[in-house]
């Protein structure tokens, strides 16, 4: 089986794509795969920070540990990673302009594309909101994250 390197983006790296990363990373060793699992923000703000507080607290409810440092992505994500998976549409769009070779772009898509039980437009940023926004989050992602897994092994079966 294809190692995959998975990159979560978010604004800040401190809620939504920490919470996709340890998602992620929680499927990675439940099912034994040889995946990695990462995440950075298209902004700088909150560079060298834990998650925002919430997101820890809600993550760790439901079983997901977020460990991760806040980081803004850099043009080596690019090259590095063979999924840059964006939480929402104007991320997307941010890493589309920065993205350093046209060749890359296929690397990028809205982690929202892989959701099998709802159709959502994006993940919502929970920062400004009540308690509800960060299970909503975890909610949306577990159902996300899924979808790219079995797509992705699917994927791998065939290859």
């Amino acid at each position: 089986m294809k190692s995959q390197k998975l990159l979560f983006v978010c604004l800040g790296n401190i809620c939504r794509s920490p919470t996709a990363e340890a998602v992620a990373a929680h499927l990675i060793r439940q099912k034994d795969l040889p995946w990695v699992a990462d995440s950075a923000g298209t902004s700088g703000a909150h560079d060298g920070e834990s998650s925002d507080p919430r997101s820890i607290l809600h993550a760790r409810r439901r079983g997901y540990d977020l460990t991760s440092v806040s980081r803004q992505i850099r043009e080596s994500d690019f090259y590095d990673f063979d999924w840059i998976l964006a939480m929402d549409s104007s991320n997307l769009d941010f890493m589309k302009r920065i993205c350093p070779d046209p060749a890359l772009l296929s690397k990028l898509s809205l982690i929202t594309e892989y959701c099998s039980e709802r159709k959502h437009k994006g993940v919502p940023d929970p920062y400004y909101g009540g308690s509800d926004g960060f299970d909503e989050v975890i909610d949306i992602l577990e159902d996300a994250i899924e979808g790219l897994f079995e797509r992705l092994l699917d994927r791998s079966d065939k290859i």
